[in-house]
């Protein structure tokens, strides 16, 4: 299994850290955002690690160079003049996969108890929700968020915003819904069917989700996994941050 973590940006909100070192650096119970991650995707079965890199690049690259990956190999996917966001920071590594089967795809800044070789294999699984193998699969959750996906019987369909004030306010759908319509939060966690990058040609930044919905709009299977019953936070913020000082790191 190859897994990329998604170590590139800046951390505006965690400033003044974020002056000295990167976010995916900074340490939350006396270990670095990216350790951590590291751990979970390597402990999940990676034997290949993709990490896109700008803000203090350089760092990143050293700590990657002495963090202790036994036999999982650890690959730096630079983008010079990134931030790429989520979907722009897949796509300008997807020549370094090596593997035609499913990817791991985890924000730097989550810390989750979600279990994610059982995610693995929930996505192998093929939902009976799909008529065919699913695209991509998310780690969602039932849990109070202004942001939030919206997925039907056949998965995702659109999303809606009730109040965070970074991203547009109000709601999309981008097909006919099918059966009952759930609203959840996204986690920050894929897994992806490689197959996805020759499905766009876009470049430069821009978010996954919004490939996810023209994809899903084409009739892609993206689909749900509920990890409401997991420990999750990002740490995109002063306040979570020392929320998850409190939690002890978990």
């Amino acid at each position: 299994m190859e897994a990329m973590i998604l170590a590139a940006g800046a951390g505006t909100r965690l400033k003044p850290l974020t002056d000295r070192i990167p976010k995916a650096l900074i340490e939350v119970g006396g270990r670095p955002m990216l350790a951590r991650v590291l751990d979970r995707v390597i402990d999940a079965g990676a034997s290949r690690v993709i990490v896109n890199a700008y803000h203090h690049e350089e760092q990143i690259t050293a700590f990657l160079q002495s963090y202790p990956s036994g036999d999982a190999e650890i690959v730096v996917s630079p983008e010079p003049d990134g931030p790429y966001e989520t979907g722009g920071g897949l796509f300008a590594a997807a020549h370094l996969f090596a593997e035609a089967s499913p990817l791991l795809l985890h924000n730097v800044d989550v810390i989750s108890t979600v279990p994610l070789g059982d995610m693995m294999n929930a996505h192998n699984a093929r939902s009976p929700r799909a008529e065919s193998a699913p695209l991509a699969t998310l780690a969602v959750m039932s849990r109070d968020a202004p942001r939030r996906l919206l997925f039907d019987n056949h998965g995702l369909l659109g999303w809606e915003n009730t109040g965070s004030d970074r991203a547009e306010i109000g709601s999309r759908q981008v097909r006919e819904s099918v059966g009952e319509v759930e609203s959840l939060a996204f986690t920050g966690i894929h897994v992806i069917d490689p197959k996805i990058f020759g499905l766009s040609d876009r470049t430069g930044a821009f978010s996954i989700i919004n490939l996810y919905l023209d994809l899903a709009a084409a009739g892609h299977a993206i689909l749900p996994y509920d990890a409401s019953d997991c420990e999750w936070i990002d740490i995109g913020s002063q306040e979570r941050l020392a929320e998850a000082e409190r939690r002890g790191g978990r």
